[in-house]
């Protein structure tokens, strides 16, 4: 799922809708630059992990954390930077974001020893944290209401699937021409030269109304899951009884309810519990984060299988992808037009068996795959899925919010299918590396890989056993319950 772009909500975001000095169009690629390099490097690292492991001596658990570092710390502080955005101003959090993620990018692509490189990765997601959800209210309060907002979001949607979509191209030919270095080291130049865009042309504006930034909220969600996911981990190496993965599970759902806790009492929290009251609202953020946990390690394993087992060069492995990046970028574009002639249940559940099959078939994978036979044909489906759930999910998590909730509520989908996706790698990355110990050579990671997309597949069951049962069918459905 690191190839699917973030779900924005086309409400207007409260705020001063002041119309910028600069040309409508400079606005519009200075925003969609900053949004392309926060997809982008959800997916971009995949072809370059096991050049990364190499360059670097990572272990299978370090591998983990590059990917993870990025996604847990980007999904607890993304609704904290939508709030400090509308409070400090759009222009500044935006400029700050960037700069931040460029230099985080910088102390990656410079790193020699793992540690540094999993610490760049995770102050890049906090970053892009921040960074993110300014991109969107920069539009909203650039364009008025009507076609030119609705074409500016639209725009941003598509600037966000080609990021993650291209990802797996430009990390492998970053790392086959230059170095896995490069696929970190890119975002510089680009950040730079965008980071000066905007000092120069933006225009700032901000909410009105002061708002308390809950800081201890996003340090509490994000060290919760963070700790979750280390103790998930642990277990591929102590097992499950050990101290060493109980305890920073424990802690971890300690400090989990320590945040709800904290979010129940705070006078403007950073996740309003109330909102999980409606239906709408908590039954498509639970099926989005079961969803992200099944479709999210799609990329990862397939970079994986396709470079350790086929042994595929970086580029033959970004180049194996286009298919399925043509897939779930054809997926989110013709959704909206399918949700309307079928709904957006349906459309939702659709998508997700689509993508429950894809897995099926990955998952009986050998050690003599073929492109045309292993990986194009599966391939295909669970990024088409993928593509096809998103965009129904997030339109009924917000049919049944206030409108004053739209924007949050988006957010909270966002952040759902992240957190989804951090804790879905490492349950499948230790049900992997726990097979692929029975048994040696390469025959042992393709049954470990395998039964990765077999469990995955068993968890996106989940998720549309919950559509199925608990999705509101109807908009109307969703605002009366």
């Amino acid at each position: 799922m690191g190839g699917m772009p973030p779900i924005a909500a086309p409400a207007t975001l409260p705020g001063t809708a002041r119309r910028t000095a600069a040309p409508a169009w400079l606005v519009m690629v200075l925003v969609c630059a900053g949004q392309f390099l926060v997809v982008l490097d959800v997916s971009v690292v995949n072809v370059a992990l096991p050049a990364m492991r190499t360059g670097l001596g990572l272990s299978e658990l370090g591998l983990q954390w590059i990917v993870n570092a990025y996604v847990i710390t980007f999904a607890g502080f993304m609704l904290l930077g939508g709030r400090a955005a509308d409070l400090f101003g759009r222009k500044r959090v935006f400029v700050l974001g960037l700069a931040l993620f460029t230099v985080a990018s910088l102390g990656g692509g410079l790193a020699q020893q793992p540690w540094q490189l999993i610490a760049a990765r995770t102050v890049q997601g906090i970053g892009a944290a921040v960074l993110s959800p300014a991109t969107l209210t920069i539009l909203t309060t650039s364009f008025p209401a009507g076609p030119a907002r609705t074409r500016a979001i639209a725009t941003w949607t598509a600037v966000g699937a080609g990021g993650g979509a291209v990802g797996g191209l430009v990390g492998g030919v970053l790392t086959e021409f230059l170095s896995w270095r490069w696929v970190l080291l890119i975002n510089v130049p680009v950040g730079a030269l965008v980071l000066a865009g905007a000092v120069l042309w933006l225009t700032e504006s901000r909410q009105g109304a002061a708002r308390r930034l809950d800081v201890p909220g996003a340090v509490l969600v994000t060290a919760g899951l963070a700790l979750v996911a280390y103790g998930i981990v642990q277990t591929e190496t102590v097992g499950w009884a050990s101290a060493a993965a109980l305890l920073p599970l424990a802690a971890g759902l300690v400090v989990i309810a320590v945040f709800l806790a904290v979010e129940a009492r705070t006078k403007a929290p950073l996740m309003p519990l109330a909102l999980f009251r409606v239906r709408s609202v908590s039954s498509a953020n639970g099926a989005m984060v079961l969803a992200g946990a099944a479709m999210f390690s799609m990329w990862y394993f397939l970079s994986l299988y396709v470079q350790n087992v086929l042994g595929y060069r970086p580029l033959e492995a970004g180049l194996s992808f286009i298919p399925h990046s043509l897939s779930i970028v054809l997926g989110s574009t013709i959704g909206p037009r399918l949700m309307n002639r079928v709904g957006a249940k349906t459309l939702a559940v659709t998508g997700a068996v689509i993508s429950a099959s894809g897995m099926a078939w990955q998952g009986t994978m050998d050690v003599h795959g073929t492109y045309l036979g292993t990986i194009l044909g599966p391939g295909i489906l669970m990024a088409l899925g993928a593509g096809l759930t998103a965009t129904p999910i997030a339109a009924i998590a917000t049919s049944g919010a206030d409108p004053a909730d739209q924007g949050l509520v988006s957010g909270l989908i966002n952040t759902s299918r992240q957190m989804g996706g951090a804790l879905g790698l490492s349950v499948l990355s230790t049900v992997a590396a726990t097979r692929s110990a029975a048994g040696h050579g390469p025959k042992a990671l393709v049954d470990g890989y395998g039964l990765a997309f077999h469990v995955g597949g068993g968890i996106l069951l989940g998720s549309i056993v919950l559509m199925v049962l608990a999705l509101p069918r109807r908009p109307a459905d969703a605002a009366h319950d």
